[in-house]
This record gives structure tokens, sequence and C-alpha cells, in this order.
């Protein structure tokens, strides 16, 4: 199994002069989930390189036993510094592409042509595209075969608004993922804040939040 898993580069969170990115445990996580099943792990993100940690999810309280092992896994930790240029991937011979979320998706990969590019040429061959939490705003743009909007019509998550609310980003933020994915056709869902909830339709699997992370990347992995 081939997985290529795309990160941010962007660390602005928005005008409120913070840092953002990646959320550790939604890349931590599912890393270890695709590592112990055995897969070929490429890690990719707009800029290459090491992409930016958001400050809030390597706090204290924000660990987890995956989070814990990344830090003393020398080669997870080599590995996410040199990710390779977004615009150099070709989706052959890959299985599957997952996004990691935090905030910095908002801004560069929900825009991003090659990031666009990547998850058209996955999903129109029906290879499994998963994203969690923040990273669903990926599929803003992407277009199915039909040329519809890639969600609309599917099930679909990602963070609601009340999570968005209570982080105190709705106005940070360029936009909602729930109300994104709405406008895109997409038949939302979403569980108990905070809780972990995944929706599969066909080949695309979206998590709620962080604590989505690891079921979300086993459900990706179910489809393979």
């Amino acid at each position: 199994m081939k997985i290529l898993m795309v990160l941010t580069s962007h660390d602005q969170l928005g005008e409120s002069g913070k840092k953002t990115g990646f959320w550790l445990e939604e890349f931590a996580a599912p890393y270890f989930v695709f590592k112990d099943a055995g897969a070929d792990i490429t890690l990719a993100s707009p800029k290459g390189g090491q992409p930016p940690l958001d400050p809030g999810s390597d706090t204290e309280d924000a660990q987890t036993e995956a989070t814990e092992r990344f830090k003393t896994d020398a080669d997870a930790k080599s590995l996410l510094a040199q990710t390779k240029v977004l615009s150099t991937i070709n989706a052959e011979g890959f299985d599957a592409i997952f996004y990691p979320g935090g905030h910095g998706p908002l801004w560069d990969l929900s825009e991003d042509r090659d990031s666009i590019r990547l998850i058209e040429d996955f999903a129109h061959s029906d290879r499994p595209v998963g994203a969690v939490c923040h990273a669903p705003a990926v599929f803003k743009h992407p277009k199915g075969a039909d040329g519809s909007p890639l969600v609309s019509g599917k099930r679909v998550t990602g963070f609601t608004n009340s999570e968005e609310d209570g982080v105190g980003l709705t106005d940070v933020v360029p936009f909602l993922v729930e109300d994104m994915l709405k406008a895109n056709g997409g038949k939302y869902e979403k569980g108990a804040d905070w809780g972990s909830f995944v929706v599969v339709d066909g080949t695309l699997v979206t998590g709620q939040n962080p604590a989505s992370s690891e079921e979300a990347a086993r459900k990706l992995l179910a489809l393979l």
C-alpha cells in the first residue's frame, strides 16, 4: 500500500497575529495507523520541507498516545521535516490520499491547484480520499466526474460551526468547513462536539475533529 499524506504550509491564523499550521494528533495518529499496517507513506506540502505545527496542538493537554510516540520516533520526525513539494507529486502509484487538519488548510490547501488536481485524480479513479477536522476544506473546489462539486450528494463531515465557535475563531477563519460542505451540496452530518465521528461515502472518508483522526485512518485503510 502506498499512501500520500498532504499537510499544510500555512502558518498565519488570519489577521490575528497568531500562528497556526497542522494539528499534531491529526498527523501522528493516522501516520502510525498507516505505518503499523505496513503502508509506504509519502508526505507532501505546498512548499515542501518542514510543515508548520499549530502550537495549540503541542500543549500538554493536547497530547495523546500517538503524539507522544511521534516525539520519540526519529524516522517519523525526519520524514516530516522533508515533505515533498506538492507540485512534484503525481497521483499515479498511490493507493490513497489523506489530509490531516489544523487551521492551515483553510488558507492554502483549500485553494491549491495541485491539491485540487490530486483529489480529482484519486476520486475519479475510485481511490480513497480522506480528510479530518479542518482538512475537508480541501473539498471547496474539486469537481466530480460530472462537473459538480465533488462532495455534492455525498455524506460528509468536518469541523462543526459550534466547535469553531468553541475555539473562538469563527470570525478569524476565511470560511466555516460545515457551511462550505453544505453549500457544495454535501449531506453534512455531525456527532457530539469533540467526540470521534467519521463518515464514509464510497471512497470518501471524512472525520469531524482531532478525536476522529485515528478512526478516519482506520476506515480509509479498510477501503484498501
